[in-house]
């Protein structure tokens, strides 16, 4: 692809996935690269600015920099540019922290900078501030404005993270700054937008993946590829230029995907508020028409999905069947069912539960259907309890039993890819806790509450003080477990567990809440068809988001295809 192909269709690249992030990239590679602007044979060659610096001794000389050797040279640059140590060309500069036992050497008027102000991009303010006390006291000293920073270490990605500041200021030991002696021949912000280009390659240097920070030498003896000053102006003024557009494409696909969410939003509110078949299948073919622009990203698709279940529960998304039992039959069977196992000593009588008032349904029911509080479905709700309290050890596989933790219970699923195993004597003090094949699995406390999935296993098992236990009444064509997972993985029960939360030291649930919780129960039949249409339909979001996310992996492999091949990144080295 030509430049001037590139430039062309540069809107075009920017709505590819990832797109304005990758032309941010294409463009500081190209400017780094002398492709970005043309060369003028007029501009005085860089090597005669060095040996004009070098002769008039602006920059200190050290020992730390390093000769440049040929197998170094990453690239070529063309004619006038030249390949130079930063040292060499920059003055560098760190900083010190003042003892934080001298209350005196703190909260003055002079701004400190640490290593997490590079993400600013541009440093304007800061929040630390030293005295001049700290100042004199320390080996902190003031730098200019105009200093490109770049920070040694730091959390995330800040390591190599480079800002420019735009006040004078103060920096701790974890930055180093870059002072220009000269900006008429050497531009801050051409180095700004050098090291930019390079982040990638200056964090490889101590190893991208490992915790070993940059130091003053590793940035002195960085290499940059370095133009004739009239060309570093006219690379900074299109740089600036070019970035500037893709803010603009970047705040117009905001704006873009805000309006599609918005629509999404008021087509699915649309259906969810539907009371009449036809307005329902109205709702539905506005949605149907508008499928290819309301689901184009596999983020999109989530909203998706938590309408699917929201009509699933409010018994929008299959028919009803006038001859199925309903569900007051349903309870009445439940209730004798409760009876039986209290008579039979298996669990015991429960304080009944006060009737689900009229304010309390969030929705009408079809007809059929019955309200009912979850504790009136249920033998059993409980919590586990930590081992810690119990005085009980964790230990090997085969020397102990599973133990469920909020970590295990996923949205629907079990995550066991590390299981917990606790000493045996567990069960013997929590034996209420034991688990069961079917039980329901929900998580209570912190900001997990609301994962809900089926134990589905075999194995003895107990559980945390972070998970709650729901055993519904185990009898044939009474309740379908798919029915009720997909209830509480719904909107109108995540709703019922925020309400319901208690806010203390840590957000949590109780068991008496949880055992209040109402739920829109259809006839058994019904249960079945709609828990049957829900991973039906769960299914085609997965094949929906799968092949979205394909699509966006192609399209992102493409971009990277037309980065490298417009900035010449696929150059062999010399």
């Amino acid at each position: 692809m030509k430049l001037e192909t590139f430039f062309d269709n540069f809107e075009l690249l920017a709505d590819a996935p990832n797109g304005v992030q990758k032309l941010r990239e294409m463009i500081l590679q190209l400017a780094v690269r002398g492709k970005l602007v043309p060369q003028d044979a007029n501009d005085e060659p860089a090597g005669v600015l060095v040996e004009k610096l070098m002769k008039g001794k602006k920059i200190k000389k050290t020992n730390d920099l390093i000769p440049i050797h040929e197998n170094e040279i990453p690239y070529e640059i063309p004619v006038g540019w030249k390949w130079v140590r930063l040292g060499n060309i920059f003055s560098l500069k760190t900083g010190a922290t003042p003892s934080t036992k001298n209350l005196n050497y703190w909260n003055g008027n002079i701004r400190w900078l640490k290593s997490g102000d590079v993400n600013q991009g541009k440093i304007f303010d800061c929040e630390g501030r030293i005295t001049e006390k700290g100042l004199e006291n320390s080996n902190c000293k003031i730098l200019p404005i105009d200093s490109v920073l770049i920070a040694l270490n730091g959390q995330g990605k800040t390591r190599g993270t480079v800002a420019m500041l735009r006040i004078e200021a103060a920096c701790n030991q974890s930055l180093v700054a870059m002072i220009s002696e000269n900006k008429e021949d050497f531009i801050p912000e051409y180095l700004l937008f050098y090291l930019k280009a390079n982040y990638m390659n200056i964090r490889n240097i101590t190893g991208h993946k490992q915790r070993r920070g940059l130091n003053m030498k590793i940035v002195g003896n960085l290499l940059v590829a370095l133009p004739p000053s009239n060309e570093q102006y006219r690379i900074v003024a299109r740089v600036d230029h070019l970035m500037s557009l893709c803010d603009e494409l970047e705040a117009r696909q905001q704006k873009k995907r805000e309006s599609r969410a918005r629509l999404n939003n008021a087509a699915l509110d649309r259906l969810l508020a539907a009371r009449a078949p036809g307005e329902f299948a109205e709702g539905w073919r506005r949605i149907s028409d508008n499928f290819d622009l309301l689901y184009d990203a596999p983020e999109n698709v989530g909203a998706l999905r938590q309408a699917i279940l929201q009509l699933a529960v409010m018994g929008k998304l299959v028919a009803q069947d006038a001859s199925d039992e309903p569900a007051s039959v349903l309870l009445e069977k439940i209730e004798a069912e409760k009876e039986n196992l209290v008579r039979d000593k298996k669990i015991k009588k429960a304080e009944p539960l006060p009737p689900i008032e009229m304010e309390e349904a969030p929705f009408d029911l079809p007809n059929g259907w019955q309200w009912a509080k979850l504790g009136n479905l249920c033998e059993l709700i409980t919590k586990g309890s930590s081992p810690k309290w119990q005085g009980v050890n964790y230990v090997e596989p085969e020397n102990g039993i599973l133990f469920i933790t909020s970590e295990n219970v996923g949205s629907y699923l079990l995550n066991l890819k590390e299981p917990k195993y606790v000493e045996k004597k567990f069960n013997e003090i929590e034996p209420r806790s034991i688990l069961k094949q079917n039980d329901i699995l929900m998580n209570i406390v912190g900001a997990s509450i609301g994962r809900t999935a089926i134990y589905d296993r075999n194995d003895i098992a107990n559980i945390n003080q972070a998970v709650c236990l729901i055993r519904v009444i185990d009898k044939q064509n009474l309740l379908n477990l798919r029915y009720l997972l997909h209830f509480f993985n719904s909107p109108i029960c995540i709703s019922f567990m925020f309400d319901k939360q208690v806010d203390n030291a840590r957000a949590n649930l109780s068991m008496g809440n949880i055992s209040k919780f109402p739920v829109p129960l259809p006839p058994y039949l019904e249960q079945e068809r709609i828990a049957d249409k829900v991973n039906q339909l769960m299914s085609l979001c997965d094949n929906l988001e799968a092949s979205l996310s394909r699509s966006q992996a192609d399209g992102e492999r493409l971009m990277e295809e037309v980065v490298r091949v417009v900035s010449g990144a696929d150059c062999k080295s010399k």
